[in-house]
């Protein structure tokens, strides 16, 4: 992920959750170069990065894994240095509050936790994502493997880090990489772990809606709520998930591509949405049918051009989860813009608030004071549109 709303991640989802994208170059380095800081005052947008291209919802091959894009290796060539400092300040520049990296394996779960504790802002999730599911039984040990994963998130949560169980789920897309029914028994299985640690669940869904939903309505009762993010699917898809009182959905660059999305998205209740960037994924490209509500726009060069102030073409960042004008929460940012303009709200601080305050509940209930709740009750905040 990355949730206003981490995917979790990347997510900012508001939580770009996304939240949802990426390995943070050589821990020593980061460590070096960002040192630890205290965990700011809450905003409006958390932000989720997934920690390897494994875990991304569009990774094919290494050379596009979000590990090469933001070391500067773009198709195997090398364009420019790596710059996740950059990448980094420019989140913490705009607004964002806090990234989650989301973990795709034990391995990158093991890494996500590292790299959380190198910022009193970075958060992770422990999890197997759908794709890399068959690393249970290539362990030997099924059972030993959970046991590990579960040893993990118990470190992380005594150490203020983890806030998820994810990225899982099902995503029959890239079968090749895995099996349906190796991604059904251990997408199941994960919800005993999220039972145990009693964490909400970064979900991901491809083409499965039916088994997806099949699966989640036998285990609702095991954690406590979940975000389903870079939402691509259906009315029915969408509806199926709303029917589940504790699940929201994530919204990004990809849930935006057609008009059939937009009008997906516009039967989402806001007060069960979040929004992310799943970076370096799922930007809002020139073709897109959600490009018509963007109006902010941060400066960008080609890789080839690349320049440590400007953002990369077609790469998408957590600082692109919020676009800063003067007011404070006055942000802009090109999702939640196109939310706004596609579901006809013109409160747009509203809504931004009231994305915020959903991926606070499900993922740091801690910052839900009262004066926030007496907010959004007092009609503040965008309901239900």
């Amino acid at each position: 992920m990355a949730s206003a709303a981490v995917k979790l991640i990347g997510k900012c989802f508001l939580c770009s959750l996304h939240v949802v994208t990426l390995l943070l170059a050589p821990l020593s380095a980061l460590r070096a170069r960002m040192g630890t800081h205290p965990l700011p005052l809450p905003c409006p947008h958390p932000s989720f990065f997934p920690v390897s291209g494994a875990a991304a919802t569009h990774q094919t091959s290494p050379s596009t894994s979000p590990d090469g894009m933001f070391k500067g290796i773009y198709h195997g060539k090398q364009c420019h240095a790596a710059d996740i400092p950059a990448v980094l300040a420019r989140a913490w520049a705009t607004g964002v509050d806090r990234i989650i990296v989301t973990g795709g394996s034990l391995k990158e779960s093991r890494e996500a936790l590292e790299i959380a504790e190198t910022d009193g802002r970075l958060f992770c999730t422990v999890g197997v994502h759908p794709t890399r599911c068959g690393e249970f039984e290539e362990s030997g040990d099924p059972e030993g493997h959970f046991q590990a994963l579960l040893a993990l998130a118990k470190e992380g949560i005594e150490k203020g880090k983890v806030v998820a169980v994810g990225e899982c789920g099902l995503d029959y897309d890239r079968l090749h990489f895995c099996p349906a029914e190796v991604q059904k028994k251990y997408f199941e299985k994960q919800f005993q772990l999220a039972e145990a640690v009693k964490l909400p669940m970064f979900l991901h869904m491809r083409a499965a809606g039916e088994d997806f939903c099949e699966i989640m309505s036998r285990n609702m009762y095991r954690f406590p709520g979940g975000v389903t993010h870079s939402f691509t699917g259906t009315a029915d898809d969408r509806d199926k998930l709303l029917s589940f009182e504790k699940m929201f959905i994530g919204i990004n660059g990809c849930s935006l591509k057609t008009s059939e999305n937009l009008e997906v998205v516009r039967g989402i209740p806001v007060d069960r949405m979040m929004i992310e960037t799943d970076s370096p994924y799922c930007d809002i490209k020139n073709t897109h049918a959600g490009i018509q509500f963007v109006k902010s726009v941060w400066p960008s060069k080609k890789k080839e051009k690349y320049e440590p102030d400007s953002t990369v073409k077609g790469r998408n960042e957590p600082c692109l989860v919020r676009e800063r004008i003067l007011e404070p929460f006055g942000c802009h940012e090109q999702v939640l813009e196109v939310v706004a303009g596609c579901k006809g709200i013109a409160d747009i601080e509203g809504l931004s608030k009231t994305l915020y305050q959903n991926t606070c509940r499900l993922f740091f209930p801690q910052d839900l004071d009262a004066s926030a709740d007496a907010q959004l009750e007092s009609g503040t905040a965008i309901q239900n549109s």
